[in-house]
């Protein structure tokens, strides 16, 4: 009887073991990112395609720009940042690696209905730094300007403000907007309204302007000869251990599957 007990023991540990193992294999892990507006589209994609592969892996996305994703990984609020510009020196010496993932231009846009649809890199920065403040200045129907911005902090607004060359000179009364949706609803409504978004955003809700005569286009970005461009982002911490499914995804997206989703609206690294 003894013998008998000790076996049936031992049995029931190797099931509760196999079965703990399995519900533990089978538990969805979720990886928490947050950060810039731009990027996460690009980082719903991603995802979508890596649940072919991974099911079990769920992501919990919170998108309220690029600041708050550079700040969120020193203080491990969130296992990935997402940034749409370049981190400061000072920014990387908190203690964050940094994984570029895509390039992505930034479209100047107008509404639908503006006639202008071409204007140089000069006349952007003299209407967003007030010179310049009505469109029959630049070739286009009367009517004061309205400029449209992002919020202080913004990934896009950053790298727009450093590409114009306008850093801290927006003119006063410019309307700023958190998120890209918000900036084109503005821009559609809003017949006198200038702004900008991701390239990977734009849609026929608003017109997209040429550059120096050049189309922001991924084939122009390409080839250099489209300015207004920037990186995209994935931040971790440094030093930090990070659980194996969040390693493994960021990993993924440099792989040929992860970078042909980047490839439909962005420009690959690989």
């Amino acid at each position: 009887m003894k013998k008998l007990a000790i076996v049936f023991l031992l049995a029931t540990a190797v099931l509760v073991s196999v079965f703990g193992q399995r519900r533990q294999n089978n538990t969805a892990y979720t990886v928490t990112a947050a950060g810039s507006t731009s990027v996460s589209p690009l980082m719903e994609l991603l995802i979508a395609e890596y649940a072919k592969v991974r099911p079990n892996v769920k992501f919990n996305i919170s998108a309220t720009g690029s600041g708050d994703g550079i700040k969120a990984v020193p203080a491990e609020t969130a296992e990935i940042g997402m940034s749409s510009r370049e981190l400061s020196p000072a920014e990387i010496g908190t203690g964050i690696d940094v994984h570029l993932i895509a390039i992505d231009g930034i479209a100047v846009i107008v509404n639908s209905g503006n006639p202008v649809s071409n204007l140089s890199l000069e006349q952007i920065r003299d209407i967003y730094t007030g010179s310049v403040t009505n469109w029959n200045q630049i070739g286009g129907r009367a009517g004061r300007i309205a400029v449209v911005s992002r919020e202080p902090g913004s990934g896009t607004r950053g790298a727009f403000e450093e590409i114009v060359k306008f850093q801290d000179k927006l003119v006063r009364g410019a309307v700023e907007f958190d998120g890209t949706g918000a900036v084109k609803a503005e821009i559609s409504r809003n017949a006198d309204a200038i702004g900008y978004i991701s390239l990977g955003s734009v849609d026929n809700s608003v017109k997209t302007l040429n550059v120096d005569g050049v189309t922001a286009s991924t084939a122009n970005v390409v080839n250099r000869t489209y300015k207004i461009a920037r990186p995209f982002l994935l931040l971790t911490k440094k030093g930090r251990r990070l659980n194996k499914e969040t390693t493994d995804f960021l990993a993924w997206i440099l792989t040929p599957p992860g970078q042909a989703i980047v490839k439909t609206s962005w420009i690959s690294v690989k």
